[in-house]
């Protein structure tokens, strides 16, 4: 088991990191504050996990709220059936939001918790190795609008990261491997040694490895906590994490959020924002091979849907970075450092856009 800390300033708070941590009812009740809880998860995840969660909290009121399992909903229309479990079952401020699930579960409960009567403490428990690496940490909860992703949310930060390792045994490989994608995407931007051992285990990681899982997940964890800890709400150095996601969120809108995981649309704009820094003189074509090596041997999609450069540029445009009107992009100085910028020849941009999307 490992633990580390996430410190904000306002707030610290824990990342558990092991095996059989949902029927550990020591360790739950150390991390999972007050008498009344509501579990928030989905109906796949249900089925698989939610009586075990139940069964190591008993002693307290535990209500119950399963959302239908897809991006698709992840949506103001969810988050409205999260109030309504929160209401019908009476709790009040005091009560603790447990996420049982994936990132579409955390975002929505997050949100949920960040909005119930202007804030009730909630608890990440991740099932999903992308929301194990990646979106259980780090305060950002909110669901979809139509016109883009993410668009609609709270920086609102969790009492605990809870993430028992042995839920991935029940994912599905697709999963596991969009999970990867998030994996990759700190060796890029953050940690080249991360890189250097990616290139050397992405198999290992993807046969379900438990040693190459357990160490993936804890530099993950360690570097996201570093990283929230210096710019929790993203105003500086912590927008570099969204490398490749400019790209991706175009593609998930684009495809009505229902043709990639968002792993695999993360994966995609990896290779354009790699492309694209390539094209700028940023880095060389051996590490734009590099980046496309190890995304093809994780088993992530490499050929981007059709959706047309103009269309995608349009999307681009309501990403959150997007300042004064310019597009920002997270681009590659070299592999395990990053940029973000909106100075770059949009020539180049539109290039990019045109070999991937036309």
């Amino acid at each position: 088991m490992q633990t580390l800390q996430v410190d904000v300033g306002h707030t610290r708070y824990p990342i558990t990191i092991g095996p059989a941590l949902l029927g550990d009812a020591e360790l739950l009740a150390s991390r999972i504050p007050g008498h009344d809880l509501v579990i928030v998860t989905n109906t796949t995840v249900a089925r698989l996990y939610l009586h075990k969660l139940r069964a190591s909290l008993s002693g307290r009121r535990v209500a119950e709220c399963v959302l239908p399992d897809g991006e698709q909903y992840k949506t103001l229309q969810t988050v409205g059936r999260v109030f309504d479990s929160l209401v019908e079952a009476k709790l009040n401020r005091d009560a603790t939001v447990l996420a049982l699930g994936g990132g579409v579960v955390g975002d929505i409960a997050g949100f949920a918790a960040a909005s119930y009567q202007r804030g009730v403490g909630y608890v990440q428990i991740p099932t999903t190795l992308l929301a194990q690496v990646d979106s259980s940490v780090g305060g950002k909860t909110g669901v979809n609008h139509p016109g883009g992703k993410n668009l609609i949310g709270a920086f609102y930060q969790p009492l605990a990261v809870v993430a028992d390792t042995d839920t991935l045994a029940t994912l599905p490989d697709r999963e596991l491997r969009a999970g990867l994608a998030e994996v990759i995407k700190y060796g890029c931007v953050w940690d080249p040694q991360l890189f250097d051992w990616l290139e050397l285990n992405i198999a290992r990681l993807a046969g379900r490895d438990p040693e190459a899982l357990a160490h993936a997940i804890g530099r993950s964890c360690a570097i996201k906590a570093a990283v929230v800890a210096q710019d929790e709400r993203e105003s500086n150095v912590r927008a570099v994490l969204n490398f490749g996601h400019t790209f991706g969120h175009a593609i998930e809108a684009a495809t009505n959020y229902e043709m990639y995981l968002h792993g695999e649309a993360v994966g995609l704009g990896m290779l354009m924002a790699t492309d694209l820094s390539h094209r700028l003189g940023m880095i060389d074509r051996a590490s734009v091979e590099r980046v496309r090596a190890v995304i093809e041997r994780a088993g992530l999609p490499t050929r981007t849907p059709r959706i047309g450069a103009a269309r995608a540029f349009e999307l681009m445009q309501m990403d959150k970075k997007v300042l004064a009107g310019a597009v920002r992009l997270v681009l590659l100085e070299k592999l395990g450092s990053a940029v973000v910028t909106g100075r770059y020849a949009q020539g180049e941009l539109d290039a990019t856009l045109t070999e991937y999307f036309a």
